[in-house]
């Protein structure tokens, strides 16, 4: 009687999981790219991190100045939502046009993956040594990989949407 009930339980949990994981699929593809823009943090600019961020990968500033820059664990939060939200921008412009090239889509997609992970680690790290200098390179390394992502992300839009560029900028 209870190995039927939990095989049931089984079942409906996994019936559950997938009618959700279907309408988020959906949901997802029926974006426009006004509400993927609106889904960017608010009050949060990667531009106060490198004079030129879309223009080049890398910053100009030192740890110290990176963690005040991205406001500490503001930004990392900021840049854990963002990521996810530039990868459905590439997925986005990968849809809605006929030539994106798979490596680059790729990349991107890796470094929103390892953007994630980064984060979850140094908030890891920050809950246990608050801003030690640790906390600060490791912030520093994903305000790196993250200017790098928003410049492949711009590069991607001007090669397959290029009106889509201003927007994306005026939201960074």
């Amino acid at each position: 009687m209870i190995l039927h009930l939990l095989q049931l339980a089984t079942v409906a949990s996994a019936a559950i999981y997938l009618a959700r994981w279907r309408a988020t699929l959906r949901r997802r593809n029926a974006q426009s790219w006004d509400s993927l823009l609106a889904r960017l943090q608010p009050n949060w600019s990667a531009r106060e991190l490198s004079v030129h961020f879309l223009a080049r990968e890398g910053l100009d500033i030192t740890p110290e100045e990176t963690w005040e820059c991205i406001r500490g664990i503001r930004g990392l939060r900021a840049m854990y939502q963002n990521a996810a939200v530039m990868l459905e921008m590439a997925d986005y412009a990968a849809q809605n046009s006929g030539s994106v090239d798979a490596v680059f889509l790729a990349a991107i997609r890796s470094d929103a993956t390892q953007i994630r992970i980064k984060v979850l680690t140094a908030l890891a790290h920050y809950a246990f040594n608050h801003a030690s200098e640790s906390v600060k390179i490791n912030a520093f390394q994903i305000a790196s990989m993250y200017t790098g992502m928003a410049s492949r992300i711009a590069q991607l839009m001007q090669q397959n949407a290029a009106v889509m560029i201003p927007d994306f900028v005026a939201a960074m």
